[in-house]
């Protein structure tokens, strides 16, 4: 009977388990093991946020609500920093995070048999939400150890049935933030090609050193032809608030918010008020972000070497990074994560759940499938504390089976 009752999910239900992250994360709980694997920071959210926050909830704002003044505050934003012209009444749509906005942007544009460029490696989310689309996901892999972007391989990737591109920078899980040359090349592919591109931004004010954020969509041409999404999570340290946003042209911007309302409804109330406060902050503020950010950065980066992993690309932003197995070790990154779990108590996300595979030749290449398996991707978002606890354990284990021969 059982059997027969699963038979009734639908063809998309039958694609989805749970992914690596959501894995790693239960077993992480359930060993007591201490988190690098997920993106979250263990840290306190600016303390007003919370009373602006705490501040909406004891004031009643519980029901639904649309805060324009993120929308206004949003459009003054993509001014200031990238020279946009937004209508905050027209081409701003509040969703419930990203992760949402990224979705209600594929469902606006992509149709069943529409081809969709996705760098590799990337967050599975994307190639996932593209396919309940019915759009068929197309990869381009980055170049390692750089991660670097070769234009003739992505113009190669297009067809009559490419739509749109995603560009996720500064990009998980490598760190790469991505050229002014690698966007000026993914913007002359689009204009040539009349495509899209649907950008995820989450990490634009996590960068370090020299390395500066480009949104896609300020380079010329390319307003008119992209959808960006971004959130509070990263920036704010409030990934649970579920408060993102999508910045396009009207006409993509009202399909979104169509699809949004009928999804969600309406991003929590009381957080948008305190996302008002958050937009608001003083350049000093992202200042310490990056420079908070970038110190954590150096600690695990020193900390990984000293145990024998490789660090190839130091990550010019965002939170992780991507640490390579030693030459001398023959185990996957499935089998060293396991042992991280068993022998020091640490969980980190192999890395071949961030690569992927389509209907080109790439998916029967076995060197190109033994390199995907090189790769562990460590979160430095944790407070100092963790992150002190988690190179003590680490300090304390046998990694001779870095070295197994």
């Amino acid at each position: 009977m059982a059997m027969a009752m699963e038979e009734k999910l639908s063809s998309v239900a039958k694609k989805f388990i749970p992914s690596p992250i959501q894995q790693l994360t239960l077993l992480a709980e359930k060993c007591n093991a201490i988190n690098l694997a997920e993106g979250f920071p263990d840290f306190p959210a600016p303390l007003r946020l919370k009373n602006a926050a705490v501040s909406a909830i004891n004031s009643d704002f519980n029901q639904y609500r649309h805060v324009q003044g993120i929308c206004d505050e949003l459009a003054k934003i993509a001014k200031r920093i990238h020279g946009l012209d937004v209508d905050p009444l027209t081409d701003i749509v509040i969703c419930c995070g990203q992760t949402e906005a990224f979705a209600a942007a594929v469902f606006s544009v992509i149709n069943p048999g529409d081809e969709v460029v996705i760098f590799n490696p990337s967050f599975d989310t994307y190639g996932n939400v593209v396919s309940i689309a019915g759009g068929v996901p197309v990869y381009v892999t980055l170049d390692p150890p750089n991660w670097n972007l070769d234009p003739n391989k992505l113009l190669k990737s297009f067809t009559s049935r490419t739509k749109a591109i995603v560009l996720n920078s500064p990009h998980n899980p490598t760190g790469k933030v991505f050229s002014k040359d690698e966007l000026d090349a993914i913007a002359g592919a689009c204009c040539t090609n009349d495509c899209l591109v649907i950008t995820d931004e989450v990490y634009e004010y996590i960068t370090f050193g020299d390395a500066k954020h480009i949104s896609l969509a300020s380079l010329p041409g390319m307003q008119g032809r992209t959808i960006i999404t971004s959130s509070l999570s990263k920036t704010f340290s409030v990934t649970g608030w579920r408060i993102g946003w999508a910045i396009a042209p009207a006409f993509i911007a009202s399909a979104m918010r169509n699809i949004h309302v009928r999804v969600t409804d309406s991003a929590p109330a009381p957080f948008q008020e305190a996302a008002l406060i958050a937009l608001q902050s003083p350049p000093e503020f992202f200042e310490s972000l990056r420079r908070d950010y970038e110190s954590k950065r150096d600690y695990v980066a020193k900390l990984l070497m000293n145990l024998g992993f490789r660090i190839p690309y130091e990550p010019q932003g965002s939170l992780f990074l991507f640490a390579e197995l030693p030459k001398s070790c023959t185990l996957t990154d499935v089998e060293c994560v396991e042992e991280l779990v068993r022998r020091a108590g640490v969980v980190a996300v192999p890395g071949c759940g961030f690569f992927h595979t389509d209907s080109s030749k790439e998916k029967h290449d076995e060197e190109a499938c033994r390199f995907q398996k090189r790769y562990i991707r460590f979160a430095f978002c944790k407070s100092n504390e963790t992150l002190s606890a988690a190179a003590q354990k680490l300090k304390e284990t046998d990694f001779e089976f870095l070295k197994h021969l």
